[in-house]
């Protein structure tokens, strides 16, 4: 019965798909077996997104088209062009890292007290220092807290040691020149003042005995940019007996001698970048009090510029020299000016 009420077009297409001939088809209707093809498409609106993503476009080049030459293109073409495909714009200028592996300057530097190596803990003076010391431990202890923080192995007594071994490479590796090694003893701070003016130079340096243990006078930290970038610098006091002797390209000795010893007291800052996990203890700098007397600076030796030879300037003759020699005759005896 449904046939029945099937519109006209729907009969026609399935007369098309029993491949019968149209006449045949038509008297044949009620018993021909006919094969209707169902396309199940959605028709929801529901899924109007799902039917969307199925279907990609792509926007094909035109080759024919000039507008689509990279070569001819001017930059107007080509900035519209790159923001339609969603790239940024170049930038006129290259940007480089920047890595901070050390700071610029000693913070908080230690105040050496008056005096001292030369006077002991029982004299006034001596004692004066030590109250000094202890007053202003306490900055100290908060420092090296934050270094355990960060270091979990950190103790003060292999410290000690540890800069006592990076002092003595250091100036060993200074002494043979050997650049490679002294920048992994010292920051990039310290590295132009140690090599400066070292050129046609012969150092002899030997470490020989420490009078005075090793000791920890000052410790700080210090954040560089975002709270998290930590360095950390101690000082450490260095009381030694050392051997120096320098000899310019000459061979003469300008500084020093090989054969007397010195004693030494030096205060040496260290510094380490805690953030970094490979971070290292290395020299940074070194504390001059002003008390202290100046050392002596030796002259430097230079060769002499080459004098430059010139021809001796005519001189003019005598005025009665010129006049005998005007009116005297070639064969005359020469008559001399009384």
């Amino acid at each position: 019965m449904l046939l029945r009420y099937v519109s006209p077009v729907f009969i026609y297409r399935k007369f098309l798909q029993n491949n019968l001939p149209i006449l045949v088809a038509t008297v044949n209707y009620p018993n021909n077996s006919i094969q209707v093809a169902h396309i199940n498409k959605h028709w929801n609106p529901k899924w109007k997104k799902e039917r969307r993503q199925k279907v990609i476009k792509i926007e094909l080049p035109k080759f024919d088209d000039d507008n689509d030459d990279p070569t001819k293109m001017n930059k107007e073409q080509m900035r519209s062009r790159m923001k339609e495909h969603g790239f940024l714009p170049q930038k006129p200028w290259k940007e480089r890292p920047a890595f901070i592996n050390s700071t610029s300057a000693i913070f908080e530097s230690y105040i050496v007290p008056e005096g001292d190596g030369k006077y002991s803990a029982i004299t006034k003076e001596g004692a004066k220092q030590k109250f000094t010391f202890v007053e202003k431990k306490g900055k100290s202890l908060i420092a090296i807290r934050k270094i355990k923080s960060f270091d979990d192995s950190f103790k003060t007594s292999i410290f000690l040691e540890e800069a006592l071994d990076i002092y003595q490479k250091a100036h060993e590796a200074l002494a043979s020149k050997n650049e490679e090694e002294i920048i992994k003893y010292v920051t990039e701070l310290v590295y132009p003042k140690i090599t400066h003016n070292i050129m046609n130079k012969t150092i002899h340096w030997k470490f020989l005995e420490s009078l005075e243990p090793a000791r920890l006078v000052h410790a700080r930290n210090t954040d560089v940019i975002t709270k998290e970038n930590v360095f950390a610098q101690l000082t450490v006091r260095f009381h030694t007996q050392q051997v120096l002797a320098i000899y310019d390209r000459f061979g003469r000795l300008i500084q020093g001698s090989e054969i007397l010893r010195k004693d030494v007291l030096e205060y040496i800052v260290f510094e380490k970048h805690l953030a970094n996990e490979y971070g290292v203890w290395r020299i940074h700098g070194k504390i001059i009090p002003s008390w202290m007397t100046p050392t002596d600076i030796a002259e430097g030796t230079y060769v002499l510029p080459k004098e430059e030879e010139h021809d001796p300037e005519p001189t003019e003759p005598h005025p009665v020299e010129a006049t005998l020699t005007k009116d005297t005759p070639k064969n005359a005896a020469s008559v001399q000016p009384s």
